[in-house]
């Protein structure tokens, strides 16, 4: 059977008058009860389902029931039935009647969902805090070794120029990644599984503390070598955590925003770990010591706050704890109604998802990253939007920064503080994604954001050309990489942890984000490894040039393998996943494509594009069964039997 023409791919249409039910029932209306939910392995027709929408209202009540029933939540039964309701139709939910009539105070609730979404409790608030310094101790760490490069090869006695040596430095440098992409990641999973995603998260804190610690107390290059990978053990374990942990815990509407501090705050950490690097950088005779052992500082409060902390309401109900599950929903939203809302919804998409994915064990649920085809569009998404962040060049800055600007003229101390310039741009820059995550979307901030990095970094290069000996040299060099940070903090910088923590199923979740972390800071190892080579043999103009080329590279892989995910639940990303890659690329190239150059090029305002997913409102019962109550309407003919795989 052929594929679907990109003609028959429906538009979503979120901002569509609510479906008015009509009391009666049309044949067609019974045919389209009966139709199959959307195959979450192979959806080519592009559809997001509500599994709730068309099922009657006697039907979904008595499914609540029976749910309360089965999982002890019998105390909750009348908040989670309104919340059932809710759920099933978003927008009119003022409409209820009956004994699960919504109070005053549960329709503001609901309101300000829209209204003032930033209206968190004080519960999630600490949540996201504490998420935050997590992030920090990320940033801090990759930090504190940017300044010491400066001098601990030579106290080391592996500051020549020789190959042997620069690898040793590389290898230094980057081995809290190599710890990190070959252990750390790894673990997170078994580690998730036994103790929660807090627990997961007290025990990276405490591998972020104490070896860093002791490399502020080591005497030789192998000495500092091992600190620094069981260092990756908490880096990896983290990275892999805690934007799943902060995904889970957040509502829909602003999840992008409460997920993305994890990268806001790791560029805030890289700032607060250049200032101590220029702090110390006089104190006493080893001022390294004190640039690599700073970042214990904010480990110490990470590992006390997130003891205070609600566990994902996901991870209880993976469990099959689900009054926990209520009991963390409850402290996590503003009112019940909320709380039973999320956990009902959570549960019945989650119970579609395991009649497509099984349970299995670890090394099973490995081989599924790539074998089935919902859980590998994930993947290669993940991979895509993780890779791109290696391959724009930030970690050349975040890593090599004080060497760069060393290389472009400066002193050691003019170095430091051009490279705490670097880190401020690189936070200030991120802040406004809070709003754009969500709005603009992920996708749309990359493809905006690529190509200008692409020309600061050939810029960059180009200014190299300029003598040494000239003010300018430093000044313009310095002006382009700054301006590199600027577009890549709004853009690169937020979204790779904040995609890849929402794109795996629950079941795949952190095995998922290992596969994605360690994607990440593996090749941030090969950076930090290679760098000193490239540097030395390519000099700092072929290197920019180099990397500005990947940038276009980038550019092109995210165009054609990363959907956009702002603003759908956790469990409705399944149905944007289910999506053929063949099917995806092909409405990029003929409609996206196209689109463009009437829009941008010609300059034609009245230029329109059809979006590719149908946000399907009407989706039957799996029931089937006809009471006379409400249903919605649907067009089964749009949707062509296909049966060929992407």
């Amino acid at each position: 059977m052929r594929s679907p023409s990109a003609d028959e791919i429906e538009e979503v249409d979120t901002d569509a008058e609510p479906i008015r039910h009509r009391a009666s029932t049309s044949p067609e209306q019974v045919r389209c009860r009966k139709r199959k939910h959307v195959n979450l392995n192979d959806n080519f027709e592009a559809r997001i389902q509500n599994p709730l929408a068309g099922k009657s209202k006697r039907s979904l009540l008595l499914a609540v029931d029976e749910f309360c029933r089965d999982k002890g939540l019998a105390e909750h039964r009348l908040v989670i039935r309104k919340g059932a309701l809710v759920a099933q139709d978003p927008t009119g939910y003022e409409d209820i009647t009956g004994d699960e009539a919504l109070e005053q105070t549960e329709i503001d609730a609901l309101r300000n969902e829209v209204l003032h979404k930033w209206r968190i409790t004080g519960v999630l608030l600490l949540t996201v805090v504490t998420c935050s310094i997590g992030a920090c101790v990320q940033g801090w760490d990759q930090t504190g070794s940017n300044g010491a490069t400066v001098k601990f090869p030579e106290v080391f006695g592996i500051a020549g120029e020789s190959e042997s040596d620069k690898m040793l430095v590389g290898l230094v440098n980057a081995a809290p990644y190599l710890g990190t992409a070959f252990f750390g990641c790894w673990m997170s999973d078994p580690i998730n599984d036994l103790i929660g995603r807090r627990g997961t998260i007290f025990f990276s804190a405490n591998f972020c503390l104490w070896p860093v610690f002791g490399s502020a107390l080591c005497n030789t290059w192998q000495q500092l070598l091992a600190c620094r990978l069981l260092l990756g053990l908490g880096m990896g374990t983290k990275a892999s955590t805690i934007p799943i942990y902060a995904a889970e815990n957040s509502p829909a509407p602003i999840r992008g925003a409460l997920v993305m501090g994890w990268q806001l705050f790791t560029a805030f950490g890289i700032f607060l770990g250049t200032c101590a690097n220029l702090a110390v950088s006089n104190l006493g005779a080893d001022p390294w010591r004190y640039q690599l052992g700073s970042a214990i500082i904010p480990a110490i409060p990470l590992a006390i706050l997130i003891y205070f902390c609600p566990e994902s309401p996901r991870w209880y109900m993976k469990k099959n704890r689900y009054r926990d599950a209520m009991r963390s929903l409850l402290r996590l939203r503003n009112n019940p109604v909320q709380a039973g809302r999320d956990l009902y919804y959570i549960h019945v998409q989650l119970e579609l998802e395991h009649q497509y994915i099984k349970k299995g064990n670890y090394l099973a649920k490995f081989v599924e990253l790539f074998t089935i085809p919902r859980v590998r569009r994930a993947t290669l998404a993940s991979f895509t939007v993780m890779i791109a962040q290696q391959m724009c060049g930030i970690n050349i800055m975040a890593f090599y920064s004080t060497t760069l600007f060393k290389k472009s003229g400066a002193d050691d101390r003019q170095a430091l503080l051009a490279s705490l310039g670097f880190g401020l741009v690189n936070f200030v820059f991120a802040l406004p994604s809070l709003w754009t995550i969500d709005t603009f979307g992920r996708r749309s901030l990359l493809l905006f954001t690529f190509p200008h990095m692409a020309w600061t970094l050939a810029a960059a290069g180009l200014c190299t050309l300029i003598p040494d000996t000239s003010e300018l040299h430093l000044a313009f060099v310095s002006f382009f990489i700054y301006l590199f940070a600027a577009f890549y903090s709004p853009g690169e910088g937020p979204v790779p942890f904040t995609y890849s923590a929402e794109v795996f199923p629950l079941s795949h979740r952190e095995l998922g984000m290992a596969w994605s972390v360690a994607t990440c800071l593996g090749w941030a190892a090969v950076v930090s490894i290679t760098f000193p080579l490239m540097l030395a043999s390519l000099g700092t103009r072929g290197v920019m040039f180099f990397y500005s080329g990947f940038n276009v590279v980038a550019l092109v892989i995210i165009f054609l393998w990363l959907p956009e995910t702002k603003q759908r639940t956790l469990e409705e990303l399944d149905y944007i996943f289910a999506v053929p890659t063949s099917v995806f690329m092909k409405y990029q190239i003929t409609r996206t494509l196209p689109f463009w150059f009437r829009r941008w090029v010609l300059m034609r305002k009245d230029a329109r594009v059809e979006p590719l997913y149908q946000l399907d409102r009407g989706m039957a019962a799996l029931d089937g069964d006809v009471d006379g109550g409400e249903v919605a309407p649907c067009e089964d003919e749009k949707y062509k039997p296909v049966e060929n795989r992407a």
